[in-house]
């Protein structure tokens, strides 16, 4: 059954990996015969070389937009997950404060930037807070669904044994959020890089999206192909690390997979 789970695997893989591949000769071949205008898009090669060659400013300014980036993150998840609970245990609560988290979405973060760095400056403040707006709604709301969701048999069974709030949550409510929770905690980190670039386009010394600024400007559009490759890397990096975390924490799930992937081989 392991064999088969891991074959399954490293077939997904492998056609994940043949449409980057077909994708990047397509690229290639599109930026030699000249399809594009090449300062408009750079070949692969090009993009990599320069890659190389600013690599150590790359580095620096990653540094700047990563720090950023996971404090923003871990501020956004803490605080959804404070937020979630409340709203689960208070109703009242839930009734005032979800219409307001659904209308803050409608409003863009690109529209609030401006203002953050008008009230708060140039720092890590204004950034760490965009990252904070954009990584707090699907922690929340994802964790408040599955909350609701607990199975009201095993909460009456709970109570009905005189199980406290403290003890339903932590044996029933958490258990079943967990997916859910790391689905929003994926995507959060997503996010949580590319807010920070966003954050950084309109001010400050360094980081990602200053640099990504800096050669905009000055039309040099292999170098900012390769920060959007950085990036890209960086965002499947934190995703990765997350999947290696989820397994630990929800070692059923991988079991699980095991045995629906034996299940369709006998169908």
């Amino acid at each position: 059954m392991k064999q088969l789970f891991n074959n399954k695997r490293i077939s997904e893989r492998f056609y994940g990996i043949s449409l980057v591949a077909v994708l990047l000769i397509v690229w290639q071949v599109v930026s030699d015969i000249e399809l594009v205008p090449s300062f408009m898009l750079p070949s692969p090669v090009t993009v990599v070389k320069a890659f190389v060659k600013d690599f150590p400013v790359l580095m620096d300014n990653l540094s700047i937009t990563l720090i950023a980036g996971l404090l923003g993150l871990t501020f956004g998840v803490i605080a959804g997950f404070c937020l979630a609970v409340l709203m689960d245990y208070r109703t009242g609560l839930c009734k005032a404060i979800y219409p307001i988290l659904i209308f803050s979405q409608t409003v863009p973060t690109v529209a609030i930037a401006p203002l953050l760095v008008l009230w708060m400056g140039y720092g890590l403040a204004p950034k760490i807070t965009v990252i904070f707006l954009v990584t707090f709604f699907p922690v929340t709301v994802n964790l408040l669904e599955s909350f609701q969701a607990a199975d009201p048999d095993q909460i009456s069974l709970l109570q009905a044994m005189g199980a406290t709030k403290f003890q339903i949550f932590y044996y029933v409510k958490w258990p079943g959020a967990l997916d859910s929770f790391f689905a929003a905690l994926k995507v959060s980190a997503s996010y949580s890089i590319v807010g920070a670039v966003i954050a950084e386009w309109l001010g400050g010394s360094k980081g990602l999206g200053v640099y990504m600024t800096q050669v905009r400007k000055s039309f040099a559009y292999d170098k900012m192909f390769a920060v959007i490759f950085l990036i890209s890397a960086l965002s499947l990096v934190l995703l990765f690390g997350l999947n290696i975390i989820q397994n630990k924490v929800m070692p059923w799930k991988k079991f699980q997979l095991e045995e629906d992937t034996n299940n369709e081989k006998k169908s």
